[in-house]
């Protein structure tokens, strides 16, 4: 990557994304779903792929499992939506909504990686499993983690549920738990 040893600018990473094609997942996709908010946003979340509202719109998060993270964010922690950044893993939509693949992971990494030094974050927050055991370099029971401190390259990162799940187990309990993860990570971005 050409910002090796710097801190780049999300533009300079889209910029090398490019119209990428460097990974199977280009061929089905409509739009590449890079990230969207505060380019200088305190707290990060990293979800795992773009969905099929994703993929149309070119925006993370808007799905209804989106509408649910809006939500949290905006009413649980009481921050506009537009002051976090938010982003995936892979840019590109998986068939079906399945799990990216390693190579597809592996494709889009060093992208992850420049957003995540471009916006240098104060908090990361993970959603779901893939995202939280890519960046933790380990395979991860989300259900476990979620909720513990945890720490990315020096960055606090807390792992928690991801909003499709917490949608397909509509719980009192895994609702509160997901807030009182992101209430914890608000309060550790506010420094």
């Amino acid at each position: 990557v050409p910002w090796a040893g710097r801190r780049p600018g999300l533009e300079e990473v889209r910029e090398h994304l490019g119209e990428c094609t460097r990974c199977g997942l280009c061929q089905g996709r409509r739009t590449i779903v890079f990230g969207e908010g505060n380019p200088e946003a305190d707290l990060l979340f990293v979800g795992e792929g773009p969905g099929e509202q994703e993929d149309r719109t070119g925006r993370p998060f808007v799905g209804r499992a989106g509408e649910l993270l809006t939500q949290m964010i905006e009413k649980g922690i009481g921050i506009p939506r537009d002051e976090v950044y938010i982003c995936n893993i892979v840019k590109c939509r998986p068939p079906q909504n399945r799990n990216p693949l390693p190579p597809e992971v592996a494709a889009c990494r060093p992208f992850l990686d420049g957003q995540i030094q471009a916006v240098a974050p104060r908090v990361i927050v993970t959603l779901g499993k893939p995202a939280a055991s890519l960046l933790l370099g380990r395979d991860i029971a989300i259900t476990r983690v979620r909720g513990t401190w945890q720490d990315y390259q020096g960055i606090p990162l807390m792992p928690t549920l991801h909003p499709a799940y917490v949608l397909r187990q509509y719980t009192p309990e895994n609702r509160r738990a997901v807030w009182e993860d992101l209430r914890a990570a608000h309060e550790r971005s506010r420094g």
